[in-house]
């Protein structure tokens, strides 16, 4: 605690501290709780950023300065009350930036959000919650005036992951590549159809916007009456397709089965997932998407599959470099299951083009 407190040290801090314990079960950053003495003084929390993962802190916290900023002017000027649970607010170091380097690791505070949980619920009733709140983080952002930068460059482009496991084929590293032809095939077979969207773009037809990146039931905070207040880990916001959020949020929010699940016959498309964050989604979002960007929502939900599956086999091809296993086989079965999910939402795409058409 010692060490900690020194860090917050740094920081603009109201009150005393008391203690500081760990928060949460992040997997990229660690979290800590801030506690303060008295009832006067926020709360706090204290992250440490994984540098090796976003490599560029000085972008990462320009861009959520800019998105916090942009939201808190956008809820101001409609006039909501209880702002302070509805967007976060980051603290200035006292060097005057929103972190702060030890010379080893960087450091971030940001003012803690009482009487406020996430709900790791995937169902109908939390999926439309969470189209509702990143539709409408994303129209809040659709006319942000600033230039975001991307903390993980080509996080979610298909062709630069199509092109990593062709390297990855090419050198053969574990010599796997003979037992995986099938999978190989059929993602080469669907390759073009899926580097869709990075072609549109370059026709000037489909534009970026500033997006969440990560999508995910657990990423928004709720109050005490169930009412969504404000999405929360934006580290990964930066310009992509909206297709980002919405097919990143169903690859695993409407997977019936797990990520990683041996019993292929689990693995199946939620439709019922799918309608109720579709239909939140539009609600709050139709306001500012473009009609190439509404029919093209299918594509989305097959997209990331596609994505995870293509990332899962190269890293099997590769020796498992990346992904961390439990079993040799283990990225495999991972591929097979998201390859599954991908032919789940294939067979569901007239459905859910029949189910966009009656929201619109």
């Amino acid at each position: 605690m010692k060490d900690l407190l020194s860090i917050v040290s740094h920081f603009q801090l109201q009150g005393t501290v008391q203690e500081i314990k760990p928060l949460g079960a992040g997997l990229i950053n660690d979290t800590y709780k801030v506690s303060t003495l008295g009832t006067d003084a926020p709360d706090y929390v204290l992250q440490r950023i994984n540098h090796a993962i976003f490599q560029n802190v000085e972008m990462l916290q320009a861009n959520i300065d800019a998105v916090t900023t942009h939201i808190r002017k956008k809820l101001e000027e409609k006039g909501e009350k209880d702002i302070e649970r509805k967007v976060l607010r980051f603290l200035p170091a006292d060097t005057g930036k929103t972190y702060w380097h030890d010379g080893e690791n960087y450091w971030r505070v940001m003012a803690f959000i009482p009487n406020a949980r996430t709900y790791e619920t995937v169902d109908p009733e939390y999926s439309y919650y969470a189209g509702v709140a990143f539709g409408n983080f994303q129209a809040m952002l659709a006319d942000i005036p600033d230039e975001l930068g991307e903390t993980i460059p080509d996080f979610h482009n298909m062709e630069f992951r199509l092109k990593q496991l062709r390297d990855a084929v090419a050198a053969d590293a574990a010599g796997r590549v003979k037992e995986v032809r099938y999978f190989l095939d059929e993602i080469e077979r669907r390759a073009d159809e899926m580097c869709k969207a990075e072609r549109l773009h370059r026709e000037g037809k489909l534009p970026k916007r500033v997006c969440h990146c990560d999508t995910k039931v657990n990423n928004m905070m709720f109050d005490e009456n169930g009412n969504v207040l404000c999405v929360i880990d934006l580290d990964t916001v930066m310009p992509s397709f909206v297709f980002s959020d919405f097919g990143d949020f169903l690859r695993s929010g409407a997977n019936t089965g797990l990520e990683d699940d041996k019993d292929l016959a689990n693995v199946n498309f939620d439709m019922e997932i799918f309608k109720a964050f579709t239909k939140g989604y539009l609600e709050s979002a139709k306001s500012f998407l473009l009609p190439i960007e509404i029919e093209n929502l299918p594509y989305a939900a097959a997209l990331f599959p596609y994505m995870q599956c293509v990332r899962f086999l190269a890293d099997y091809i590769n020796g498992d470099t990346y992904y961390k296993i439990q079993y040799p086989e283990h990225n495999l079965v991972r591929t097979k299951a998201q390859f599954k999910l991908l032919q789940s939402v294939e067979e569901h795409t007239p459905e859910m083009q029949k189910f966009i058409a009656s929201c619109i």
